[in-house]
């Protein structure tokens, strides 16, 4: 360990956050410090668990202690001292679903200025009334459009979707929109009762009959006459048009296949009442360089810069500004102008000039978000701080990694120090000093392995960082396997993909790669998952809209038989889901409790020692082990519930027990442990192996959901497909799924994804992580570049082939990656 007990280090002692082992480490300030380890290790828990929140802990001491309640607060760490510490800024990755409101404008600040150009220095039509910065945002009352709500899409009927066949009759289902059953009966004798033929084809009905019955408003109530039924003596019926019908489940009605049904027959189309921009009226007449806001908020970052240039570098003529005029020349527009201007630059530096302000977050990959959220920190201009960034290469092509460290050496530069979670070994060597935790992860973990200069890592022998980091881990040759057949898609047209033609190889393992914004996931994630979908006539995943995707044509299709998507959106989202409950391994293990002698003698179902059923869990807690704690003008933090200490059950669930464990305890366990526990019951043991297989050996069984990284959520629902018995021919999607994780987790992903290829399925990944592309079969490399220059395949063949291939832009990386002994 190097001796680093001096000025100008930040020391920390005992550290003892989550797995850490009583830590005492001193890394240097004003320098890039890399934190390295296996998913896991405890590197996250000693940057940001201790070092982030202990500064954040310490700055909210001298902050009024009313205000402290309005500010969130991470609460202190576990640890003996920390001297030397400065004011900490973290940018961790945020993996929760972004809202289809916030953007790129939004995520950036960017939107505040432009809004506020065209409030204070924007050219009105003569007369109108000066607006404020508010009314040119649409989530706010004032300058929502009132057809959208600010969205800027309708969902509304149309009449070939209600009306498929207008040679039917209303009686034989022409209106397929309408319910069946009595409810459509109830509808076709409401409608004879208005005198309407129910029994002549559609098309022969007259064009206001048809209008009427499809889109009035109007709901008359006739008497309905009894159908010769001495029970029934009639009723009063109401009608109800189809689209009425229609737009009363998708906003009324909790049945998702009720919704499902509904959604065939609507179409998503731009609001004609604002053109899309989800503006009112008068704030689209104020224009800026003769453009409206919805324009500007179209232009890709590149064109704003271009346009707002002239104002920002022109001589302010006048202080004033008239109510009926431009203030275009003003003070205030070179100002909020040079300062958008240079916010702008910021992004275009770092390859982002090809997204627009009006870019929903909801369309950006992992990198261009993350880029995003860094580069609002560099135009801050702060000094003298610690930066703690978690993984900031994750989810970025190597091509775009460059200009991302090209701003870490800007941030350093500036006078602030950088402590950076991270996996990539590109950037590990590129920073000033590594601290490496492990030697694996969880119980296994929580050591500092080495503290110091990188060189110095090769020589530790029980670092897995530094077997990836010299080229000492071996790598498994394999030869690429050859396609069993191919996936064929022409005229593919959705975001930056115009006509695209791509073959994608079956029986194999293909890795689809390209710079950020390149249409990687589009294709992927979204084109080939939909066209896949529908083939199957699957429902959309997780309550999904159906996609509106363009594909003139399609063949192969019929080799699949199942398709399944892993993504990294989280298993649940409260603490009730665990990882013992998504896999289906809890199941197991309450029926070994239900099944013991004393359980029998309770006449106890298996559903008693579920935390989530009332009979068995913690009243106090509800089945959490938590509850929420206030303290006053501290932050709220959570704690062991009071009653089951954490254990979520109430003591008569906790008498019984399997193997001398009660139920609480097992959930206490580690994957690594329970496999051993569990070693003679089949059913749970299957499930246990292909966490560990997935290096997920670490978690706990009662793991809560909430606790869990995007990446260990998606290698979860790997190991529950792994496990499940495969049938027919399966199409895998993933996207990105070694993100966020070590090499050597990396090679142990991989080589189960392999593992459902030689089953018999097809794998398709987007893919970064050189290793992983260089172990895949086939690769589709999309460019050349982002945003309007990507969308075309430029490469694809083995790795070897793409790496050869002048035209693509990953190849010379895959050609130089750093290799591996074999």
């Amino acid at each position: 360990m190097v001796d680093a007990g001096r000025p100008g280090f930040v020391q920390v002692r005992g550290a003892t956050e989550n797995n850490l082992r009583g830590v005492d480490v001193d890394v240097p300030r004003d320098a890039l410090v890399a934190f390295t380890g296996v998913s896991g290790s405890g590197k996250s828990s000693l940057a940001f668990g201790t070092l982030y929140a202990e500064a954040q802990r310490r700055y909210f001491e001298s902050v009024a202690p009313y205000a402290r309640r309005l500010l969130q607060q991470v609460g202190a760490p576990h640890v003996t001292e920390i001297t030397g510490l400065p004011p900490a800024v973290a940018l961790q990755q945020r993996r929760g679903a972004p809202s289809s409101r916030s953007t790129v404008g939004t995520i950036t600040t960017l939107s505040n200025l432009v809004r506020m150009l065209y409030s204070r220095a924007g050219t009105y039509p003569a007369g109108a009334v000066r607006l404020g910065a508010e009314a040119f945002s649409p989530n706010t009352a004032v300058g929502a459009c009132p057809r959208c709500d600010g969205l800027g899409t309708v969902h509304d009927v149309t009449v070939d979707l209600m009306v498929p066949d207008p040679t039917l009759s209303i009686r034989e289902g022409a209106v397929a929109a309408w319910p069946g059953a009595w409810q459509g009966s109830n509808l076709r004798r409401v409608l004879t009762g208005l005198g309407v033929d129910v029994d002549v084809p559609w098309h022969t009905l007259s064009p206001e009959d048809r209008e009427w019955i499809l889109f009035t408003e109007e709901q008359p109530t006739v008497f309905v006459e009894s159908k010769n039924d001495r029970l029934d003596r009639g009723y009063k019926g109401r009608f109800t048009s189809a689209r009425r019908h229609v737009m009363h489940v998708l906003t009324d009605s909790k049945s998702q296949t009720m919704r499902d049904k509904a959604l065939r027959f609507t179409e998503s189309a731009a609001c004609t009442a604002c053109e899309g921009s989800g503006l009112r009226a008068d704030a689209l007449d104020v224009t800026v360089a003769g453009r409206t806001i919805a324009a500007v908020n179209a232009m890709a970052l590149s064109e704003v810069a271009d346009l707002l240039r002239p104002l920002a570098e022109q001589t302010a003529v006048t202080s004033g500004v008239s109510a009926a005029s431009s203030g275009e020349t003003t003070e205030v527009a070179v100002r909020i102008s040079a300062d958008l201007l240079a916010r702008i630059d910021v992004l275009l530096g770092l390859g982002l000039g090809y997204l627009s302000l009006g870019r929903r977050s909801t369309t950006l990959s992992p990198g261009e978000a993350q880029r995003l959220r860094i580069a609002t920190q560099l135009r801050s201009g702060l000094f003298g701080v610690v930066y703690v960034l978690d993984e900031p290469s994750a989810g970025l092509h190597p091509a775009d990694a460059a200009p991302l460290l090209d701003v870490l050496d800007r941030l350093k530069a500036s006078g602030n120090s950088l402590f950076v979670v991270e996996h990539d070994m590109d950037v590990v060597r590129r920073a000033d000093w590594v601290v490496d935790i492990g030697p694996g992860a969880g119980a296994g973990g929580g050591r500092v392995l080495y503290s110091g200069p990188v060189a110095g890592l090769e020589q530790v022998e029980e670092s897995l960082t530094g077997r990836h980091l010299f080229g000492r881990a071996e790598a498994p040759a394999r030869e690429p396997r050859r396609p069993d057949d191919w996936l064929r898609l022409t005229g593919v047209s959705r975001h930056n993909l115009h006509d695209l033609s791509v073959d994608v190889p079956l029986g194999v393992l293909t890795a689809v790669t390209g710079v950020s914004g390149s249409g990687k996931s589009t294709l992927v994630s979204q084109v080939l998952a939909e066209v896949v979908r529908r083939a199957l006539g699957a429902s959309p995943q997780d309550d999904e809209d159906p996609l509106e995707v363009q594909v003139a044509d399609v063949g192969g299709l019929e080799a699949f038989s199942r398709l399944v998507r892993v993504d990294q959106r989280p298993i649940g989202r409260t603490p009730r889901s665990t990882l013992a409950t998504y896999t289906g391994m809890f199941d197991v293990v309450r029926r070994l409790f239900a099944d013991t002698d004393e359980a029998r003698a309770r006449g106890w179902a298996p559903g008693r020692f579920s935390f989530n059923v009332e009979a068995g869990r913690c009243p106090t807690c509800q089945g959490e082990g938590f509850v929420e704690v206030e303290l006053l003008f501290l932050p709220g933090t959570y704690g062991p519930c009071p009653t089951c200490d954490g254990a979520r059950y109430n003591p008569q669930t906790l008498e019984v027990s399997w193997n001398g464990k009660n139920v609480a305890e097992v959930l206490a366990l580690s994957v690594d442990d329970a496999a051993e526990f569990f070693a003679g019951v089949p059913g749970a043991a299957r499930s246990l192996q292909t966490l560990r297989d997935v290096g997920l050996g670490y978690l706990r069984l009662g793991q809560p959901a909430t606790e869990l990284s995007g990446g260990e959520a998606q290698r979860i629902k790997i190991a529950t497909e792994l496990q499940r018995a495969r049938r027919g021919h399966t199409l895998y999607l993933l996207d990105e799924p070694t993100s966020g994780l070590h090499p050597a987790d990396v090679a142990l992903l991989m080589r189960q994804l392999h593992a459902l290829v030689d089953a018999g399925n097809t794998v398709v990944v987007v893919e970064h992580d050189l290793d992983a592309i260089a172990s895949a079969d086939r690769v589709i490399d999309l460019g050349p570049g982002g945003g309007d220059r990507g969308g075309s395949v430029v490469a694809t063949g083995t790795p070897a082939q793409v790496a050869a291939d002048p035209r693509s832009v990953t190849g010379p990386y895959l050609a130089a990656r750093r290799p591996t002994r074999t």
